[in-house]
């Protein structure tokens, strides 16, 4: 039996993945150096097509990584001489934080119970901070934050860069760019593909700060700092050979989403989400574990329950669906389900139908 992965990521893939990836291999692309004429077209318009997709402006800079563990790491390498400050409401928020203080950094943060929220507008963030770090959609509890209490605290502190955890915002969440200075994500989530590609936008004027780290003599990192990124992105280049495949099927993946209709998707997304809310706020021993239903992800669901996990995994999975375990803590008392553009409604019903057996 074929699988369905509702997993929050690596999750389903695209069906159309398979065959651009067999078309693009019998065409070579895929041994191509990547600093011939052909790999810049291929990153070229893969940039043209994710910055399209998400509304990205201009005056940023798309860097690509292994990760987005590693984008959070070449940020506070290239944004923070001292100080960072962290809103930590999961598992992920807290490896940004981590992050940084294995960096030898003097990170802070303000820390809020795992599935809920924080009064974003009165939170007083320190002075000396030159970092803001935010994780928008937390995928370890299906926690999403409002975009506009994000846009405000640039709003309030124009003086400090921001970093936006994307990783399983987009592209269904719109995000606004103005009040943004560094964002990622990774692509085996929302854009339904392989593992093992970051993706990174960086403001441009971010650099300013990068360099100004540099002539005091403070580490920005190798290979992949952000100076060697911008220089080989202006070339339409890496500092390294790249997942060469991840990078042409980002392109093509975001090429398939525009034209299916972005709004459509955004709409698509919103109709599975209802349905399994509303599933199972009705539900006798399994509910949503965010009670608020401002803060619920309509990308990663994640539900709480007494039963016996492992049970329900096995049974789910013998009608061919796979979903994915709590994360640390909370292994064996959540269920997280992936809500992806890769989803299709029939199959969010079927999986909703396998639930009425417990």
């Amino acid at each position: 039996m074929n699988k369905k992965y509702f997993t929050v990521g690596p999750t389903e893939l695209f069906p159309e993945v398979a065959e651009m990836y067999r078309g693009a291999a019998a065409e070579g692309f895929f041994s191509v150096s990547h600093r011939s004429k052909e790999f810049e077209e291929i990153l070229e318009a893969t940039v043209n097509s994710v910055t399209t997709l998400l509304d990205v402006p201009d005056d940023f800079y798309v860097f690509f990584l292994s990760s987005a563990t590693e984008c959070m790491e070449r940020i506070i390498e290239n944004t923070v001489e001292r100080k960072s400050f962290h809103f930590v409401n999961g598992y992920f928020a807290q490896r940004f934080y981590d992050i940084a203080s294995q960096l030898k950094k003097e990170p802070e943060f303000v820390k809020t119970e795992f599935g809920k929220g924080f009064d974003l507008a009165n939170t007083v963030i320190p002075a000396d901070s030159e970092l803001i770090c935010i994780t928008h959609n937390e995928t370890s509890t299906g926690a999403a934050l409002p975009l506009e209490g994000i846009y405000g605290i640039k709003k309030e502190h124009p003086d400090k860069l921001v970093a936006l955890d994307i990783v399983t915002s987009v592209p269904y969440y719109k995000i606004d760019f103005t009040y943004i200075d560094i964002a990622f994500f990774s692509v085996q989530k929302g854009f339904g593909l392989p593992p093992g590609l970051g993706v990174m936008f960086v403001r441009k004027s971010v650099l300013e700060k990068t360099k100004d780290m540099q002539s005091k003599g403070i580490n920005i990192g190798t290979y992949n700092n952000f100076i060697k990124l911008a220089a080989n992105a202006d070339k339409w280049q890496t500092t390294m050979t790249p997942n060469i495949p991840a990078i042409y099927l980002l392109g093509k993946v975001s090429d398939l989403i525009i034209e299916k209709g972005v709004e459509a998707m955004r709409t698509e997304t919103e109709k599975k989400a209802n349905l399994i809310y509303n599933f199972f706020d009705k539900h006798d021993t399994i509910k949503p574990f965010v009670k608020d239903k401002e803060l619920r992800s309509k990308t990663t669901i994640t539900l709480e329950t007494e039963l016996d996990t492992a049970k329900i995994f096995e049974k789910i999975e013998y009608n061919g669906f796979v979903l994915s375990q709590g994360y640390g803590d909370y292994k064996g008392k959540h269920i997280r389900i992936g809500n992806f553009p890769v989803h299709r409604q029939e199959d969010v019903s079927n999986l909703i139908y396998l639930f009425r057996k417990f």
